[in-house]
């Protein structure tokens, strides 16, 4: 589907949608397919590109472009280089032999190397540093690690625009230019930001002081929809971003034998009854974008697992692994589970554990075959524990 749609005067979006995705990254699932924005700004005397799309969109972009009768682009701003930005960046220089990459220094490093782009083409500019169109003038922020180290926005000053690129962005293929459902953009930002954002909760705090300073009226990101509300997902990001976590426990689990689930089950109506909210998770069957989700406000993790040769189950051992890499605020992580020879699950799961430092890890709870009176009581302790805890620094859900 191709179409360009006016955001502002002689702005537009001339991005792609990606209706059939369902898969970023090969690790994330995209329920609702996702969206390559791309937009075009005409100034008076200069015409600019703010990204390009998914080389496998190009022919979208290149639609769209046709259908507006652009036949100049001075600058494409290139504001992060991941291919789903920039893979369409050869095929623009192609067709606009005149137009110059604008971009800063590290990104112009790794479009170098993705793309064999000669230096020629680009023009390297520093953060607070404008562009001039004529009558309109792009301000431009370095934003690094928001989420790769080479990410910048860029500011429409007379429009009050504010382009994030992946910052307040959200996994949505829609027809809607602009959102028109908070609570639909809400729930895939927060996806998006677990998924994509969170391992970087302290630089982000940063990045939006440097740009809460700009009057701007729109946030137009380089994924989902534009954002004529700015406040959902700016509101959201500060309290993600901050220390404060919820009352909830997330409990993932996998159960070979029903011993575990067994764990599983009596563990969650022990804490419910505490007036603690559990969100559990069957891994096998769990999308793990709805697990890094849940987890963003979190106090407490209770991994749930079976040995199996002498180690956890290796699906246990993967969430483990995902909730180190994905550094969320918890405060809280505890094991619980049944073995039959033995093992050294505790150990191995902590070990992947290395980004938690400030994580205190809870007294575990593992039973040899089928748990006891003994299990169950040892359980109802653990709840206990979590309940008490959480009354002391947590905030409710």
């Amino acid at each position: 589907m191709s179409f360009s749609r006016c955001i502002g005067s002689s702005v537009y979006a001339v991005g792609a949608l990606d209706w059939s995705r369902r898969l970023f990254d090969e690790l994330i699932p995209l329920p609702d397919g996702t969206s390559y924005n791309a937009y075009l700004i005409q100034g008076s005397e200069k015409t600019v590109l703010i990204d390009s799309v998914d080389p496998a969109c190009y022919h979208q972009l290149k639609t769209n472009l046709q259908a507006l009768s652009i036949e100049r682009i001075d600058y494409i701003i290139s504001q992060h280089a991941e291919q789903d930005h920039s893979g369409s960046i050869p095929f623009l220089l192609q067709a606009f032999p005149m137009a110059k990459v604008v971009t800063n220094p590290k990104c112009k490093d790794l479009l170098m190397a993705f793309h064999h782009l000669p230096e020629s083409v680009f023009i390297t500019i520093q953060t607070n540093e404008t562009l001039s169109l004529g009558n309109k003038t792009l301000q431009f922020f370095f934003t690094p690690w928001v989420h790769w180290p080479d990410t910048m926005c860029t500011y429409l000053q007379e429009d009050h625009i504010l382009f994030t690129c992946d910052l307040f962005g959200s996994h949505i293929a829609s027809s809607e230019l602009f959102s028109n459902d908070p609570c639909k953009l809400l729930s895939a930002g927060r996806r998006y930001y677990a998924e994509i954002m969170m391992p970087f909760r302290s630089v982000i705090a940063s990045n939006l002081n440097q740009l809460s300073s700009l009057p701007f009226d729109i946030i137009a990101p380089s994924h989902g929809p534009v954002q004529s509300d700015k406040s959902v997902l700016w509101n959201a990001y500060l309290e993600w971003i901050s220390d404060k976590v919820h009352n909830k426990v997330v409990l993932p689990y996998v159960s070979m034998h029903e011993s575990t689930k067994l764990m599983v089950d009596h563990l969650v109506n022990r804490l419910v009854q505490k007036n603690v909210a559990v969100d559990v998770f069957d891994l096998p069957k769990t999308d793990v974008g709805e697990l890094a989700s849940s987890v963003v406000d979190a106090a407490t993790v209770i991994l749930g697992a079976p040995f199996m040769l002498a180690g956890a189950h290796p699906v246990a051992a993967y969430a483990a692994y995902l909730v180190n890499a994905l550094r969320p605020k918890i405060k809280w992580f505890g094991i619980i589970g049944s073995f039959g020879w033995g093992g050294k699950m505790t150990d191995q799961i902590t070990s992947l554990l290395g980004n938690m430092k400030s994580v205190e890890i809870l007294e575990p709870v593992l039973e040899k075959g089928a748990p006891t009176h003994s299990t169950f009581q040892n359980l109802d302790a653990l709840a206990e524990t979590i309940a008490t805890y959480h009354s002391q620094n947590t905030v409710s859900l």
